[in-house]
């Protein structure tokens, strides 16, 4: 842990304990504590345990209960299927780097606004939300662009591990019978199967 990191004590009781403010807080506390991007660490007061992560994951719990759900039971379901699965880490990886470069381009959008309209007289909170009300459908054309791009490129790179499976295994004899595609390509989890993509001509 960095020395400015915040620490916060769970105790046995269930209660939260800041000690840079010497007060008990509570989990919407430690929400603020995220929004205002302060940096801090949960830990078990007894072990020393980190518990940051399942602190983090109560307070997405407690907001996806309410009533704007950031999630879908669709996606919730989808995620579920890649714990244990062989690309698990590879899809944790490519959910943090989307959404890193989600923020970077809200920041980058953010920082222009507010170089467009200086000196206005408009407050930052408000001004940003006008600004976001009017370029929400290029945001989100610009985002399902990005994503296809994504996924092409992501499908390249797993017909590239098939392709280098195939050349590693072949001089072992039954390694890929006729008709029967290698583990790469059946990598997927079973409500999550690889579009089929259209060779332009009619099938019958």
């Amino acid at each position: 842990m960095a020395p400015t990191t915040r620490l916060i004590k769970k105790y046995p009781n269930r209660r939260l304990y800041d000690t840079q403010t010497s007060a008990y807080i509570t989990l919407a506390d430690i929400k603020q504590l995220v929004l205002d991007g302060e940096s801090f660490q949960v830990q078990d007061a007894k072990t020393q345990e980190n518990l940051t992560r399942s602190i983090l994951l109560q307070i997405i719990l407690d907001e996806e209960a309410g009533g704007a759900p950031l999630f879908s039971e669709q996606m919730l379901a989808q995620m579920i299927r890649f714990y244990g699965h062989a690309m698990q880490g590879m899809m944790g990886a490519y959910l943090e780097k989307t959404l890193q470069t989600f923020i970077e381009v809200q920041n980058r959008m953010q920082a222009q606004s507010r170089n467009l309209y200086e000196g206005q007289g408009v407050p930052s909170a408000e001004l940003w939300t006008q600004f976001m009300q009017g370029q929400a459908p290029m945001m989100q054309s610009m985002m399902s662009n990005y994503l296809e791009q994504s996924k092409n490129l992501f499908f390249q790179m797993q017909d590239q591990m098939q392709q280098q499976a195939r050349s590693m295994f072949s001089s072992f004899p039954g390694a890929f019978p006729m008709g029967q595609e290698s583990s790469s390509s059946q990598g997927w989890p079973d409500a999550e199967k690889r579009p089929h993509k259209p060779t332009g001509k009619n099938e019958s």
